[in-house]
């Protein structure tokens, strides 16, 4: 069934939109969230975040390995990996390089490609506002729009979340 890719602002609608697909599976859904709670505003927004899941669905942390992460998910369930942004983040943060990150998202991509249910991925387009100031700034943008590529080229559908609205990307 392939990937499908939810790409937009902040509080765009991505993560909504993602719930309501999981919401009409008949199945198990297994929600991959890269978020960590490091500081009391990014907790309170895990903890909203998981009042919105049903707690049927199986919740894996993965901030950092989503290869391992999507190792273990059985080959029957319905995927949501929210989100990259805070992925790509944390990986260059933990000290990887460019080619580090473009090499796992392309293997995350790939699996998830490969799957027979359905994955939607959720990520930021960060990259139509201003040009960052600084250079890290800079980097995490051009690094995040390279991985945000590596998942629209393996995605069976792609959308554009504005303002809670969907366009389909072809």
């Amino acid at each position: 069934m392939g990937i499908t890719l939810l790409v937009g602002g902040a509080r765009s609608g991505k993560s909504a939109r993602a719930l309501r697909l999981a919401s009409d599976w008949d199945g198990q859904v297994v929600f991959v969230a890269t978020a960590e709670d490091r500081d009391s505003e990014m907790a309170a927004r895990i903890a909203r975040h998981r009042l919105e899941r049903p707690a049927s669905w199986r919740t894996i942390e993965a901030p950092l390995e989503l290869v391992r992460a999507f190792d273990s998910i059985p080959a029957g369930a319905f995927v949501i990996l929210d989100c990259l942004t805070l992925w790509v983040a944390n990986a260059l943060e933990a000290g990887w390089t460019d080619e580090d990150v473009e090499r796992a998202a392309a293997a995350v991509a790939t699996i998830a490609a490969g799957r027979e249910r359905p994955t939607v991925v959720v990520t930021n387009e960060v990259g139509l506002g201003v040009v960052p100031q600084t250079a890290l700034g800079r980097a995490y943008r051009d690094l995040l729009g390279r991985v945000n590529a590596v998942f629209a080229a393996e995605a069976e559908h792609a959308y554009l979340m504005v303002a809670g609205r969907t366009l389909e990307l072809t």
